[in-house]
């Protein structure tokens, strides 16, 4: 066991100090020290994928990893990742969750992956999410959504690309 000291962190985007132990698992300071009940405990052994969570655009299993090797690097929970993301709207939108439990984990590691590789097709998907268990099945669903979030994100980025190159539409309900 170790002497508890301060850590920096950069978490959702904000830089915070935590005061723990070096090898107090993440998941831990994330749930205990400051109130982050997003992230899930599920088996404690990396296995489970409940405890995902992106650090520098990597999903990883927050129950495993001490937060001594988190310092100063970019951590972002499911309470990061904005409301109106592609990723939760598709979840909404195609109903995936049934006790949800395992969600908030299968949506980080789903935005790591669409983060890395963009235009992933379905058995990139599937081989990349089979890290995250869902005790309900909700499988078909979790790829369906992850699919839609995809399509999501590339016409976000299209219109993004057309608004800038195209001075002529200039109003909301010309890029509708």
């Amino acid at each position: 066991m170790s002497s508890p000291q301060t850590f920096k962190l950069n978490l959702n985007g904000t830089s915070i100090q935590v005061y723990a132990e070096a090898d107090t698992p993440l998941l831990w300071i994330l749930r205990d020290h400051l109130n982050l009940t997003g992230t899930k405990f599920g088996c404690g052994l990396a296995q489970c994928g409940a405890c995902t969570v992106v650090i520098d655009g990597q999903s990883t299993r927050s129950c495993m990893m001490p937060v001594q090797y988190v310092e100063n690097k970019k951590i972002l929970t499911i309470e990061g990742l904005p409301p109106e993301h592609p990723i939760k709207q598709a979840w909404i939108d195609i109903q995936v969750p049934q006790c949800g439990y395992c969600q908030s984990g299968q949506m980080m590691s789903a935005y790591s992956l669409l983060s890395n590789k963009p235009t992933a097709d379905t058995k990139t998907i599937k081989a990349y999410m089979s890290g995250n268990i869902c005790r309900c099945g909700t499988y078909p669903k979790i790829i369906k959504a992850i699919e839609q979030a995809q399509i999501n994100m590339q016409e976000k980025s299209n219109v993004s690309a057309v608004q800038y190159f195209d001075p002529s539409l200039n109003t909301q309900e010309d890029l509708a």
